[in-house]
């Protein structure tokens, strides 16, 4: 059992404020195993809490730094409800590593948007799913007034969490004003990260592509279909043009949450799954949300080469739907000469439907059910001599994995190189969403399994041990919502795939969705 840390400025009253909240947590634990409900998608329980966590196994001690994960965790206003899990307020989590020993606490990023809606106790900005409520018919040409210049868009930076080559953290959605900046070690919300370019644009990417001296994202142009690669350098908060990609298909481009990135190019998805400017005037949601499912429109990967902006390929291919990609690399002949860029990605059998299956009535009330969209490692090849078309395979067999995958993490010395191992979230039929944590072996073509029955595993983290040779050496990091209303951090071997270490929360957290690593030695 490890020791108690000395307690930082504060604790003390955080910790009675916790301990006040022990019978209220035990009543809630209780009705949430009669309501057959998770805390995976119940709001949290207190805006913020710390504290050193007991363990069960032992925590190796060359793990020494701090993860950060970032998600929606509150999924209420008052006694209004949301209806999806893309709409929750954002949550982070800190879990802090040293000398075999973890404090833990979490803290809501106030964001505009959450700092509005706890002043008025209403919702004030679009959310995913959700929009305001207008008070009449001129309130309503107002806010589309609002929506259209952007004013009313959130800036619920409750998606992504990366940490720049210059040492700032910033948390990411897919609206550009939802990038805000945050202190690592004590969670407050210093402000928004303020790009200082001029180029303008509502939204990007929520994943950038980031590097120690760069980062790397893309602009979808919703006037004239296509999208915007721009570049900034660490240090920095201006973004510079790289180039753009006209959309093939359209009339819109499509939804790109993520993107691949190789040594030498930046690779532009254009899947059918495309914004909708007619979705998202609507007050309430279609199934596809602020998108429209548009098959006959094509589906597409584009290539373009970091050093020029040209556009060296554009390929089409096999429809597809995907929130992550994985990976990507160049594949060359024995001369050395790049022949196709390979891209892998977690891809969801061109099946749309898997947006609204994440609705929170879906998640609370389908457990048990095997609702779950088939999903697959998708690989892409892309050809770099001029052909027309492109392929999409299964990288492995998906009954590997319980035909489900997505939430991945790769050991970061092998992004946009040749990679063999992929952690991700898995599946154990029958489910609604994904319930277990997979070791994916893509040389091979195998997978490891971890499962807690009855209990929801968040992305699992790959944290490499200092000096290692081996891709898999190291450590993967998550966090567990369990079936009995308890939550804990999960450490589990990177080879192996066993588990080496768990820390109980004092309550279950909500389910949150990506992270970063910050070693100790960049801390402060």
């Amino acid at each position: 059992m490890a020791s108690r840390t000395k307690p930082k400025k504060g604790y003390s009253a955080v910790r009675a404020a916790t301990d006040k909240l022990s019978k209220a947590v035990t009543v809630e634990k209780t009705e949430l195993r009669k309501a057959g409900k998770l805390a995976a998608w119940t709001s949290i329980r207190q805006e913020r809490w710390e504290g050193e966590l007991q363990l069960q196994g032992e925590i190796p001690l060359w793990l020494n730094g701090t993860y950060l994960r970032n998600g929606p965790g509150l999924w209420h206003i008052a006694d209004y409800y949301f209806r999806h899990l893309f709409d929750g307020y954002a949550t982070l989590v800190r879990l802090h590593f040293h000398d075999g020993r973890l404090v833990a606490s979490h803290r809501q990023i106030e964001s505009e948007a959450y700092k509005s809606a706890k002043k008025h106790n209403r919702l004030c900005y679009r959310e995913f799913s959700e929009a305001p409520k207008p008070d009449g018919f001129f309130s309503y040409v107002g806010e589309l007034a609002q929506l259209f210049s952007g004013a009313s868009l959130t800036d619920n930076a409750n998606t992504g969490i990366v940490r720049l080559g210059d040492g700032r953290v910033v948390c990411l959605t897919e609206t550009v004003k939802g990038s805000i900046q945050i202190d690592p070690e004590t969670l407050g919300t210093i402000g928004r990260f303020v790009y200082t370019d001029g180029l303008g644009g509502l939204i990007h990417s929520a994943h950038p592509m980031v590097t120690e001296t760069e980062l790397v994202t893309l602009l979808p142009d919703l006037v004239r279909a296509g999208y915007t690669v721009v570049r900034m350098e660490a240090g920095t908060n201006e973004r510079r043009v790289v180039g753009r990609v006209e959309c093939r298909g359209g009339p819109a481009p499509g939804w790109v949450h993520s993107f691949p990135m190789t040594e030498h190019y930046v690779v532009v998805p254009e899947m059918p799954l495309r914004y909708s400017a007619e979705n998202l005037l609507r007050a309430e949601p279609t199934p596809f949300y602020k998108f429209e499912w548009r098959p006959e429109s094509g589906s597409y990967m584009h290539v373009m080469c970091k050093a020029s902006g040209r556009v060296v390929a554009s390929v089409e291919v096999p429809p597809y739907v995907t929130f992550h990609f994985i990976n990507a690399y160049e594949a060359v002949d024995d001369d050395g000469r790049i022949t196709a860029i390979i891209a892998d990605c977690c891809e969801h059998n061109a099946n749309a439907s898997i947006l609204d299956k994440l609705r929170l009535g879906n998640l609370q009330s389908l457990a048990g059910q095997d609702v779950l969209p088939n999903a697959r490692v998708g690989r892409f090849r892309i050809p770099l001599d001029g052909r027309s078309a492109g392929t999409l395979e299964s990288a492995l067999d998906p009954e590997e994995h319980g035909r489900g995958i997505d939430m991945c993490s790769i050991n970061p010395a092998y992004q946009s190189r040749p990679y063999r191992y992929a952690y991700a979230c898995g599946a154990q039929r029958p489910c609604n969403f994904p319930n277990t944590l997979t070791k994916i072996d893509l040389l091979k073509r195998k997978a490891k399994n971890w499962r807690d029955k009855g209990s929801i595993p968040s992305e699992p983290f790959f944290v490499a041990r200092p000096g290692a040779t081996e891709e898999d050496d190291g450590v993967v990091i998550s966090m567990v919502s369990g079936q009995d209303g308890e939550g804990y951090a999960l450490i589990l071997d990177g080879s192996s795939f066993e588990e080496i270490a768990r820390a109980k929360f004092p309550y279950a957290l909500p389910y949150g969705l990506h992270g970063c690593w910050i070693p100790e030695a960049a801390i402060g």
